[in-house]
């Protein structure tokens, strides 16, 4: 599995040799489209889609143009007898299979290298994509205990309540799982979700079990938080796909706000027959504490993301090493957004090298060890003073959300261009 830079060299129009004339330009036309495709529903970066198309094209000899945003995916090539010849593929609901990304952009490279057959490299798809493992339903439900019970410790979780927010994501999965059975929307899906999960948290708060429900919530939403769209809004908007960035983003807020309102929902409810929940004080942990719910969330994401062997294991140390640097850097009395800057600095920096050792996607790496650091609490926060209509709140909420955004895109975009200018471009292309 190998790793590549995004880059888009304009290719100079090349003429066919012998051997590529012979082939059956439409099945190569169809081999990159169903590529692209597949590491699109993967959820894989907009650039990677376009480029892996592209440089597969490319290598046999084709002038490609290749376009794609979150919706679809449009490939064209010019003919030997120069006719323009394209595909489209409509895009559906992006997955969170980082295994599928690694070996299908190993594959890219593969096939650039080695330009077999189309009728072979076609069969060379196939084979790649039945090669994916999954982990069991039982494997997914324990990922939801893990990701939402550690990220509650992260939020000022109780170890108890932490316990309850990991059973939250356990309701959470079948929901989801439930939902994906019924291929019902993914926002009508969320709210569900959300407002089942928050209806236990807040009648178990209401119970008296549950010293703040608010907590055990957060730590069970981080589940529903799209981390892998959020991760890829960012380095769209860094790789000039600002159209498809910011139609990430809008995603994001919708699912912030399904999560709002179904909280929201479950909150009234509660209120109504069994009247306000007690809320504690969230608990301040050690930074040892801390870094084992980062360890926890991290783990339980890799398992989410479909990352397998070692490489969940990196993960899950960018992740706690992301996390300490942040935390460390905080309470060295540097302000709130230089701490992101620079928790978000050496995930970036983490990846990228990690990316280069082991030959993988960056985005691999990136999506789970930025995942603690991720302004989720703040989102949902900002979402639910929405719903609440405390607009002054919202504001304020909104713009600290809206900073620690801005400042963690501006980090990845800084390390990023300095992995480049320092490599060299020609080391780390497709």
């Amino acid at each position: 599995m190998h790793h590549f830079l995004p880059l888009r060299p304009q290719h100079r129009q090349r003429d066919f040799r012998p051997e590529v004339k012979k082939m059956n330009e439409h099945l190569l036309l169809d081999l990159a489209t169903d590529l692209g495709y597949e590491l699109a529903i993967s959820g894989a970066e907009t650039y990677r889609v376009e480029d892996s198309a592209r440089l597969v094209l490319t290598a046999y000899g084709l002038s490609p143009e290749v376009a794609a945003t979150n919706n679809y995916l449009i490939v064209s090539i010019l003919s030997a007898d120069r006719t323009p010849i394209t595909r489209m593929r409509r895009i559906g609901f992006h997955g969170n299979n980082l295994d599928a990304v690694e070996r299908l952009n190993a594959l890219s490279r593969r096939l650039c290298a080695e330009t077999p057959a189309p009728e072979i490299a076609a069969k060379m798809l196939e084979e790649t994509r039945a090669s994916v493992p999954y982990y069991s339903f039982p494997v997914v439900i324990l990922g939801h205990f893990l990701g939402a019970g550690g990220f509650g410790l992260l939020f000022g979780c109780r170890p108890t309540d932490a316990l309850l927010a990991g059973l939250g994501g356990i309701l959470i999965a079948f929901v989801n799982r439930f939902a994906s059975a019924m291929k019902t929307n993914p926002i009508f899906s969320t709210l569900a979700a959300s407002f089942l999960m928050s209806l236990l948290a807040y009648g178990l708060g209401a119970a008296g079990v549950a010293a703040n429900a608010d907590t055990v919530i957060i730590g069970g939403m981080m589940i529903l938080v799209p981390g892998l769209v959020f991760t890829n809004a960012l380095r769209d908007m860094i790789y000039g796909d600002i159209s498809s960035g910011i139609h990430k983003c809008v995603q994001v807020l919708l699912i912030a706000g399904s999560m709002a309102l179904g909280s929201a929902a479950a909150r009234n409810l509660t209120i109504q027959f069994w009247g306000p929940p007690g809320i504690a004080g969230t608990a301040a942990h050690s930074l040892g504490l801390l870094c084992f719910g980062a360890f926890l969330g991290c783990t339980g994401f890799s398992i989410l993301f479909n990352i397998h062997g070692p490489g969940m294991l990196l993960c899950t140390l960018g992740g706690i090493a992301a996390y300490a640097v942040y935390a460390l850097t905080l309470s060295a009395g540097f302000a709130p957004g230089t701490a992101f800057f620079v928790g978000t600095a050496f995930s970036a920096l983490y990846s990228e090298i990690m990316a280069r050792v082991r030959k993988y996607p960056t985005i691999c790496y990136l999506v789970v060890s930025i995942i603690p650091l991720i302004p989720g609490a703040s989102l949902y926060y900002t979402m639910q003073q929405a719903v609440d209509g405390a607009m002054d709140r919202f504001v304020s909420q909104g713009l600290f959300t809206a900073e620690v955004t801005g400042i963690m895109a501006a980090s990845i975009i800084l390390i990023s261009s300095l992995v480049r200018m320092f490599l060299g471009r020609h080391k780390t292309n497709h």
